[in-house]
């Protein structure tokens, strides 16, 4: 049985959770998710508190269990306090401003680069860092890679957009390749 899917989930206040067949609703004020169940799990809502099983020792079905459990407790957690993911624009004239639901940044190019959010997905800029928020974490994070992948950042002077808790390892160059050269 697996440790982290045997663990109950209480359901957090201001949020319902309702099992419809093989879909889990989980409703909040942040907004709605729905997550789809796998063949061999089953979930069981009691007394504000969700209980995932497996009905097999199946080895799909025990490895199910524990993810099914954690985005169920990642759905609960989103749609009552929300997911966000901070990232950093670092560079001289890197810039990023929001226009309707659109991001919209100036990273260097010939051109501006625009982000479409998604449903559900707001972006707040202050000053060279862009926040990205939503009830889904899964969504969040997948626009937060795509917002960094317009312009990851390099090892030598660690321009481009990076997380704000990433740390860069830094190279040292062709200058510092020449003096400890061999002769």
């Amino acid at each position: 049985m697996s440790k982290i899917g045997r663990l109950p989930i209480t359901i957090a206040q201001g949020a319902t959770v309702t099992v419809e067949g093989r879909h889990v609703t989980v409703t909040g004020p942040k907004g709605t998710l729905v997550q789809k169940l796998p063949r061999g799990i089953e979930v069981e809502v009691k007394d504000g508190i969700v209980n995932v099983s497996a009905k097999t020792k199946s080895k799909a079905d025990m490895s199910n269990h524990g993810t099914i459990r954690a985005l169920l407790n990642n759905n609960i957690t989103g749609v009552t306090t929300g997911w966000s993911k901070k990232l950093e624009l670092v560079g001289t004239g890197f810039r990023a401003e929001v226009s309707g639901k659109t991001l919209i940044l100036t990273v260097g190019f010939s051109h501006t680069v625009p982000i479409e959010a998604p449903e559900g997905i707001t972006f707040t800029v202050e000053k060279t860092f862009v926040t990205v928020a939503g009830p889904s974490r899964e969504v969040v994070g997948q626009v937060s890679a795509e917002i960094r992948a317009v312009r990851p950042p390099e090892p030598y002077k660690g321009k481009g957009i990076k997380y704000s808790d990433e740390v860069i390892r830094r190279k040292a160059g062709k200058a510092a390749a020449k003096t400890t050269g061999a002769a």
